[in-house]
């Protein structure tokens, strides 16, 4: 019982700290836009609303 509980903790946190980790680089690209442009989750670019140019 306590290996299932610890693995679902586990999971759930690793889950956790990847949903801290896009919002921190989303809120980096935003206050940076020099760098280039933010890169969506979606799997479009974010150079033609959404179509680009080249597959």
């Amino acid at each position: 019982m306590v290996k299932v509980l610890s693995a679902s903790l586990v999971i759930f946190a690793v889950l956790a700290a990847w949903v801290l980790v896009e919002r921190i680089y989303a809120g980096f690209a935003a206050r940076h836009p020099e760098l280039g442009p933010f890169r969506r989750n979606d799997g479009g670019c974010s150079c033609g609303s959404g179509s680009c140019e080249r597959r």
